[in-house]
């Protein structure tokens, strides 16, 4: 019969593959999927994966890669970080919203005047309060033992509601007939997150993703710091006897990742969203977690986990005009590409063999 039998040494070239596999597994359980829908699996497919880059449509689609994968490779960089130590943040949505509301709230202070530090001043609060709300786990893990996890979470609800009131109270646009909502951001030149390159969609949360994948780079493999995190995440009894603070460590990765979630939430509601809603949140933080896993928590891999999963996005908005598949498409392909990620990944700590059980 066949078992799974224990590496001596994790498997470099299944690393590698597990994450291709992941990716050709979705591929095929998703055309079935549609194939039992009544959709041609094969124009679904070609819809979502090709179409947005060399389809009829692609020179509108094409630039909306960057804007979506801008904000899942900022936050995700966060991410890997602690994940890399075992400390792992769940809310990084929720640290988005905050950063973005926190950023969207400075603004709106200095509106209407026209201040060439309102943008700086703007990013630098959208990372305070990302910073701000998950420090709030990272207390209770430090001080209380309370489990990151379930904290950070729960949180998420928490900023949900926040950001409802937000836009129905404070930050609400006088000028809105009502509705709820903040002044949108773009049409407010000092506090507006443009388009820098005709064309692209680089925005500057673009080159922020692109400084925080190189940071993170030499974070993990130039700094003592990375060496803690590689040895907390391997052997955390080690890692103290080695001079590894655990509740530093906590507090630093906690509060790197939530500044990144804050930096893309500020640069989302300057830029592509333009405005504070009671629907602010739009998953990219928990999609975020699925681009740190596919892209091996290595900085490069989660560039191109991040380029695929906006792939994802728009074409499964394409999809959804074009085809009229239901709007669950993208969380339905993201959810299997965890599932099967996570199922592959066996593969490389484990080897499957022939025998008889002990």
């Amino acid at each position: 019969m066949m078992m799974l039998t224990p590496r001596t040494e994790t498997s470099t070239g299944w690393q590698i593959a597990t994450p291709i596999m992941a990716v050709l597994a979705t591929m095929i359980a998703g055309g079935l999927l549609f194939a039992i829908m009544g959709y041609d699996p094969v124009a679904a497919i070609r819809t979502i994966f090709w179409d947005p880059l060399f389809g009829p449509a692609a020179s509108y689609s094409r630039p909306q890669l960057l804007v979506k994968a801008g904000p899942l490779i900022l936050i995700a960089s966060g991410l890997a970080i602690g994940f890399r130590a075992g400390i792992w943040n769940i809310g990084a949505e929720g640290q988005y919203i905050i950063g973005g509301i926190c950023g969207a709230a400075m603004a709106l202070a200095a509106y209407p005047g026209e201040h060439w530090w309102l943008l700086p001043a703007m990013i630098a609060a959208g990372a305070f309060g990302g910073w701000a709300w998950a420090m709030i786990p990272a207390m209770l893990r430090n001080w209380f033992g309370a489990s990151e996890i379930l904290v950070s979470l729960m949180l998420v609800y928490v900023a949900q509601k926040v950001a409802a009131w937000m836009a129905f109270g404070p930050l609400k646009n006088p000028e809105g007939f009502g509705f709820p909502g903040s002044r949108n951001l773009q049409q407010y030149p000092s506090a507006s997150n443009p388009e820098l390159i005709a064309g692209t969609g680089a925005h500057w949360g673009v080159f922020a993703a692109a400084l925080a994948v190189l940071a993170t780079w030499v974070l993990m493999s130039r700094h003592i710091r990375g060496f803690h995190i590689r040895a907390a995440g391997l052997a955390p009894r080690a890692a103290r006897f080695a001079g590894v603070r655990p509740e530093t460590l906590v507090a630093f990765c906690l509060g790197l990742s939530g500044a990144l979630a804050g930096l893309a939430g500020i640069f989302e509601a300057a830029g592509p969203a333009g405005q504070i809603t009671d629907s602010f949140g739009s998953g990219y933080g928990f999609t975020a977690i699925i681009v740190a896993f596919l892209g091996r928590l290595n900085p490069v891999g989660i560039l191109l986990a991040g380029l695929l999963l906006a792939l994802t996005y728009i074409g499964g908005e394409l999809a959804q005009l074009t085809m009229q598949l239901p709007a669950a498409t993208v969380q339905v392909f993201q959810g299997m590409l965890l599932f099967f990620l996570l199922g592959f990944d066996l593969l490389t700590r484990f080897r499957i063999t022939r025998g008889v059980p002990a």
